[in-house]
């Protein structure tokens, strides 16, 4: 049995995958459609530092709000602000009411 994931390491999860993400997008090999577009604008190299913190931004925002809403702490969409459950395969609950929102912020907007 595996040992349940914590709300900092689901946080973790998403900040790597987010990471991740941005580099692959702006990568010259990358395949993606995202990496493709961004090699079209044809950047000069003060442009693509610019869009490479644009994207960062956008994305930190968009993925804390996630785990923000996943935790109760903000809206997702249209749908009415509430905590969710989240729970492993084992039905193990990732985190109680304002763990994932701390762990979020911590990794997101801290100093981790």
């Amino acid at each position: 049995m595996t040992k349940p994931t914590t709300a900092e390491a689901f946080a973790e999860a998403m900040y790597q995958e987010k990471e991740h993400y941005l580099a692959e997008i702006q990568s010259p090999c990358s395949q993606s459609d995202a990496a493709e577009l961004i090699r079209q604008m044809d950047l000069t190299p003060p442009q693509h530092a610019q869009l490479a913190q644009l994207l960062d931004t956008a994305l930190t925002d968009m993925l804390s709000t996630l785990l923000y809403g996943l935790d109760g702490a903000a809206t997702i969409g249209s749908l009415p602000q509430q905590s969710w459950r989240i729970c492993d395969e084992n039905g193990q609950t990732l985190a109680e009411c304002g763990e994932l929102e701390a762990a979020a912020y911590a990794r997101f907007h801290g100093n981790a």
